[in-house]
């Protein structure tokens, strides 16, 4: 009975993950023609692929309060619920929706994208950091489908709101999978009463380290879903082109989502895979926009496998830096909603940048120096140092 729990652990895992990036990584391929027909300016673009990003981050920290009442698997029950909504109301043909819609996509986002660490930490916690690569593993795949899928989704279905509201049919089948598999909450040992809190972990550098590491390459990888394709057509790539291209970067994303977790854990420090991942998106995102056209694919591949393991190690650190699934949900709403609200600014920088006339090698220099502050985190958050509050007191521990 353990072993068939788990299995349909695994399985809803994947699938609720597979749903978490379609509602952002489909709208890049449409930009420029969205640009076109709705009128909307790069800042007005900026700002459409900002909403998702910034409503996730807020609606993060929610999540442990929704769990706490409602509990779990009700409270991941909500969110697909809602992301289904707000992926119907994004099509539909009236003036504002597409915003709305794509708010409440990015709030269901966030809410989701919190509990199912947590929830990893409480179903399977000696495999908790594996299952985290292949749940990044879920994602990214979820991602490249939106990425590679809108543009022929458009000719096939003959518009771009019937695109774009077709990935609501992918979060109703997730939905009803949920619901009628979704694990009980086992019976497990009474943990002493919880004595630390939010202003607790604020005060903890730990906590930023995680945090701040989480925001920047966060950011990195929205600037990638929301302008990726953008900017290669402005490289005189064509729509589908350009759309395919960030298709195969995300599903480059897959192996090294999967794989990295793994590999850090043969060591009790996370600082090599950290680094590695960072420098592996400096090069994929150079030879995409700077190099000479002939080096994309290679820069495809490489900034598939540098942001596909950066994101999953990220993920990973919420359940290694803490010491039970109760505290892994507190950082991961902590880390999530304030990461995720700061990389909100960077798809909305960038639609700035080009606001103003900047040039893409600018755009591309911006990026960089974005990795090496992140290469500056990941150097702190990749030290062997966890979270505990068994004692009653929140207490840093370290080798």
């Amino acid at each position: 009975m353990a072993s068939r729990r788990a299995l349909t652990f695994i399985v809803l895992m994947f699938v609720v993950g597979l749903n978490l990036r379609p509602a952002m990584s489909s709208v890049a391929p449409l930009l420029t023609r969205l640009q076109e027909m709705a009128g909307l300016s790069p800042a007005a673009a900026g700002i459409l692929t900002t909403l998702p990003v910034l409503f996730l981050g807020l609606s993060a920290p929610l999540a442990p309060l929704l769990a706490k009442q409602i509990g779990s698997e009700r409270a991941l029950s909500t969110a697909l619920l809602l992301l289904t909504c707000g992926l119907i109301i994004r099509g539909l043909p009236l003036p504002g929706v597409l915003f709305i819609g794509s708010a409440m996509a990015g709030s269901a986002i966030g809410i989701g994208g919190t509990l199912l660490p947590a929830l990893v930490k409480r179903e399977l916690p000696e495999s908790a950091d594996v299952l985290t690569g292949l749940y990044t593993m879920a994602l990214c795949f979820g991602g490249a489908l939106g990425a590679g899928l809108s543009v022929p989704l458009m000719h096939w279905l003959g518009s771009w709101q019937l695109s774009l509201m077709s990935w609501s049919l992918l979060a109703l089948f997730a939905l009803a999978l949920w619901l009628t598999n979704a694990p009980g909450t086992q019976s497990t040992p009474q943990h002493p009463p919880i004595s630390s809190s939010l202003s607790q972990l604020l005060r903890k550098p730990l906590t930023w380290h995680v945090m701040l590491f989480m925001g920047i390459q966060s950011s990195m990888a929205y600037i990638v879903f929301g302008w990726l394709p953008t900017l290669l057509v402005y490289r005189g790539y064509d729509e589908a082109s350009a759309g395919w291209t960030m298709a195969v970067s995300i599903m480059c994303q897959l192996g090294s989502a999967l794989s990295a977790p793994w590999l850090a854990r043969l060591s009790s420090d996370q600082r090599p895979a950290l680094l590695l991942a960072m420098l592996s998106t400096a090069l994929g995102l150079w030879m995409l926009l700077t190099a000479s056209l002939t080096w994309k694919w290679p820069g495809a591949v490489l900034l598939g496998i540098g942001q596909g393991g950066s994101f999953s190690l990220a993920l990973s650190l919420l359940v290694l830096r803490t010491a039970n699934s109760r505290l892994a949900g507190q950082l991961s709403g902590l880390v999530q909603g304030g990461g995720y609200t700061l990389a909100a600014l960077g798809p909305f920088g960038v639609g700035l940048m080009l606001q103003a006339g900047a040039e893409i090698v600018h755009i591309t220099w911006l990026l960089i120096l974005m990795i090496a502050f992140c290469c500056g985190f990941a150097l702190l958050a990749g030290r062997n140092r966890w979270l505990d509050d068994q004692s009653g007191e929140l207490l840093v521990h370290r080798l």
